[in-house]
């Protein structure tokens, strides 16, 4: 039920103390920079009757709690006392006071209880009946109840502006004995995430790069092509901080899309230059050749990504809050990959790549 990006969620007993806690909470994270739409939920602040049985008077007359709940159930809430049919329609007959006799904690208490003696004596006798402000809603989680802070995060990333409120809230909120703190909302499904990506992306780098060397037979041809991997990372991180975006999943997503198109182009080329040399040029001049004669592929699978994407980058509607940093992430990452991949794979190749001869 949480639709904020962080929600605190703080368990224990006692709703106002829940309350309290929660207000102490909020006012907490209001003055942490980058908070706005910070909300309490509304655990309290319902009308309500409270009808307190005097267990001595009733005992005085002979009665019990139970004849002043059935009393209470029939005369106010109503009891269904039979049926009436229409056919094949079945309707419950439904019997209860008029609402003159029970629309104010005065005409309740004018209901009369029968004793065993044959007595009849009002329901403010033997019980006391006033208005109180009780709980709109009581949630649990884990059978534990709780309250929950909930805000947005604006101008900032949410990790550390996390990291800043679990630190204020460690030095200036201090809970009673058996009351905890937990955080969820879109924040914990982002760490969640996180936490799967960093298994994920290095045995898949891993993976990617054992199919490399299987492919090209060569350790250092295939660390040549991985290097195209960091500066992909590097224009996507650039691209990220010039459209105000923050890393987040979808950025992480662009990332993973990022890093396959610029596997591919190095593998274009790496295995064009290879050919040539085979062939029987030079390093250098495989090289020189190979980076001319690729780079219409190279730049077409590069510009028909980006300009697919470009739309994504200025997209304001719904949903685009995904969409524009898995844009920016990618088309960042191409312009940088794809330069790497013209100009310094063919210069590194002259260094890295193997001198004896090999089929590809």
């Amino acid at each position: 039920g949480v639709r904020a990006e962080i929600a605190i969620k703080i368990f224990g007993e006692d709703l106002d103390t829940l309350k309290r806690l929660g207000d102490q909470v909020a006012e907490i994270i209001r003055q942490v920079p980058g908070a706005v739409d910070v909300q309490v939920d509304q655990i309290s602040g319902t009308p309500q009757l409270l009808i307190r049985p005097d267990r001595e008077k009733l005992a005085r007359y002979g009665l019990s709690v139970a004849d002043v709940q059935e009393v209470i159930k029939v005369g106010v809430g109503g009891t269904a006392v039979g049926e009436i049919f229409e056919g094949l329609k079945r309707f419950d007959i439904f019997v209860r006071l008029k609402p003159e006799y029970r629309r104010d904690p005065e005409a309740i208490g004018n209901l009369l209880l029968c004793t065993p003696g044959g007595e009849s004596i009002p329901l403010r006798e033997v019980a006391e009946i006033r208005e109180i402000v009780g709980p709109r809603q009581i949630t649990r989680e884990d059978i534990q109840r709780f309250i929950t802070v909930q805000c947005n995060v604006s101008g900032r990333d949410i990790g550390s502006f996390v990291t800043e409120a679990k630190k204020r809230l460690s030095r200036e909120l201090k809970l009673p004995p058996g009351y905890l703190v937990t955080w969820g909302g879109e924040f914990e499904l982002k760490e969640k995430a996180n936490r799967r990506l960093r298994i994920v992306v290095p045995v898949t780098l891993g993976l990617v790069f054992l199919l490399l060397f299987m492919s090209l037979g060569s350790v250092r041809l295939s660390a040549l092509i991985m290097a195209n991997l960091p500066l992909a990372l590097v224009g996507g991180v650039v691209a990220l901080w010039l459209t105000g975006q923050y890393l987040s999943v979808p950025a992480s997503v662009g990332f993973i899309a990022l890093f396959g198109i610029a596997l591919e182009n190095g593998m274009v080329l790496v295995t064009c230059v290879r050919q040539l040399q085979n062939q029987g040029l030079s390093q250098e001049e495989a090289a020189l050749r190979g980076a001319a004669m690729r780079l219409r592929p190279v730049l077409m699978t590069a510009l028909t990504s980006a300009l697919g994407l470009l739309p994504l980058l200025f997209a304001s509607g719904t949903g685009s809050e995904i969409q524009r940093p898995l844009a920016a992430v990618v088309i960042g990452g191409l312009f940088t990959a794809t330069l790497n991949t013209l100009f310094l794979l063919p210069a590194l190749y002259r260094w890295l790549a193997p001198t004896e001869a090999c089929e590809i």
